[in-house]
């Protein structure tokens, strides 16, 4: 059976034509754009998360107030784990932005939210959910084109196919 995308619009269906070619415009956005802008929005989300935990350049007493009070995560100091996040919350996000360890970076931040989600604001879901759906494309799919990741990777592909090493 030919693809919905391939077949000629039937007499009267002119709607269905048009959402159908509305649909193969959309499918027409590059990967590379998408994993930009989840990369870059997931980013801002944590780094701001990150700047809250600071007091110039040491974590704040807020920060460990709050992983002591409120936060609670089992088998982490409050000292540890405030100190944790906060180095967590700077270092992935500027890996995300210049996309270099983008795949690590995004799967460390997964699993920060998952820890999130399930110890400190488990009814927090649909925004952990729109969080981890931004990562997941980083993971699944990689940073996209405008990324370190993708320059070192195609510097490698050349540099094995001029020594004539095959990957």
């Amino acid at each position: 059976m030919p693809h919905p995308m391939t077949m000629a619009p039937a007499q009267g269906q002119p709607l269905l034509h048009r959402a159908l070619s509305g649909i193969a415009m959309l499918e027409r956005i590059p990967n590379g754009f998408i994993a930009l802008v989840a990369r870059l929005s997931i980013a801002g989300v944590f780094w701001q998360s990150g700047q809250t935990k600071l007091d110039g350049w040491r974590v704040s007493e807020n920060a460990i107030y709050l992983f002591e009070n409120e936060y609670r995560l089992p088998l982490l100091s409050p000292w540890l784990a405030a100190h944790m996040a906060a180095f967590a919350e700077h270092l992935f996000p500027v890996l995300l932005v210049l996309g270099l360890a983008s795949r690590l970076s995004a799967l460390a931040l997964l699993g920060m939210t998952l820890v999130i989600e399930i110890f400190v604001y488990p009814d927090a879901w649909p925004t952990h959910g729109t969080w981890a759906a931004c990562l997941l494309v980083v993971i699944a799919r990689g940073p996209g084109l405008f990324s370190l990741d993708h320059l070192i990777a195609q510097r490698l592909e050349r540099n094995g196919a001029s020594t004539g090493r095959t990957a």
